[in-house]
């Protein structure tokens, strides 16, 4: 369904006229760093990471909110890096995205019903009758009855509900392909299974196919059909997520599942030593060594190869660390 190759994406960083002249050169932040991955037909890829890894800028890169610097991207073996603007605007109506702020992602000056007509106007699928129809049927389908809340405004409804809201507007243009960027880590504990199970289900009944940002072990679990961890801007593994959460590969992989409670009852506590480095300047060979534990010379040279699923790494890690 998709496939992603190298794909870069770097700031400038601004810098006074003197500093410019002193220095002779021009630093970018490398949010992301050469991603390679590939989803299939009706599966779930769980990307996690700390915060500020890359993950949401390379969400934002496959629905076309940010242009990559380098790279590419295929959506059904077509090459969505080189479309012309009338081929991308057709695409991304197949091309959703589900926000991780839901106080942040709906519009403030209009009804809840406008917010699902306005998406099937801009893609030509239905107006006026037809569309509020659609509407009403999505917000019965989103546990929402259109009946008390199509004429509501954003203000007048919870988090939770919003949420819903704002998968229902991606939704119901029947996309193929869904990035959900953190979408239940601003709603409270005791709806956040229900927000999931809403997802899961438009999964099953549209087989979509869907990459899962998230930050936490324990959701990417559940929903993932495999999962890549994703450290200063690049990925450091990936697989299916059985292999990932009992035989990680990496000791970033396994620092973060030792700090789950849930999971620290089969395994050993694997620290994670000092501060994240500046994207700005990142470290030669593997970008995690300063922070690493079992980091060898060979670490401080070498990047990690990619062979299959998995990663084959330079750093030694201890596999008897892990159950």
């Amino acid at each position: 369904m998709l496939k992603v190759e190298g794909l870069k994406k770097y700031y400038p960083v601004q810098k006074s006229s003197i500093e410019v002249l002193l220095t002779k050169r021009r630093d970018f932040v490398r949010a992301v760093d050469g991603v390679t991955f590939d989803v299939q037909k009706g599966e779930v890829l769980s990307l996690v990471g700390e915060s500020g890894c890359g993950k949401t800028t390379t969400g934002r890169i496959l629905v076309g909110l940010e242009t990559p610097t380098d790279g590419r991207i295929y959506f059904k073996d077509k090459e969505v890096t080189s479309m012309e603007k009338d081929e991308l605007r057709r695409l991304r109506r197949h091309i959703q995205m589900v926000f991780q702020d839901p106080y942040a992602s709906l519009n403030p000056r209009m009804k809840i019903g406008e917010h699902l007509e306005d998406s099937l106007a801009v893609h030509g699928i239905a107006e006026g009758e037809e569309a509020k129809e659609m509407a009403m049927a999505m917000l019965d389908r989103v546990g929402l009855p259109g009946e008390q809340f199509y004429n509501r405004m954003p203000y007048q409804l919870s988090g939770g509900q919003r949420q819903r809201v704002a998968i229902a507007r991606a939704m119901i243009l029947k996309p193929e392909f869904v990035v959900a960027d953190e979408p239940v880590s601003m709603i409270d504990v005791s709806l956040r299974a229900a927000i999931l199970d809403l997802l899961m289900s438009f999964r099953e009944e549209y087989d979509l196919s869907m990459i899962f940002i998230t930050h936490d072990l324990s959701v990417a679990r559940l929903v993932g059909d495999r999962i890549a961890v994703m450290y200063l801007g690049k990925i450091v593994e990936i697989g299916e997520t059985r292999k990932v959460i009992h035989n990680p590969r990496h000791p970033y992989t396994a620092a973060l599942l030792s700090s789950v409670p849930s999971f620290m009852k089969r395994r050993k506590r694997v620290e994670i030593i000092g501060d994240i480095a500046n994207p700005i300047d990142i470290p030669p060979g593997c970008r995690y060594h300063p922070r690493c534990p079992f980091a060898r010379d060979v670490c401080r040279k070498d990047e990690p190869e990619l062979e299959g699923d998995r990663h084959l790494f330079a750093c030694h890690f201890p596999l008897e660390l892990t159950f």
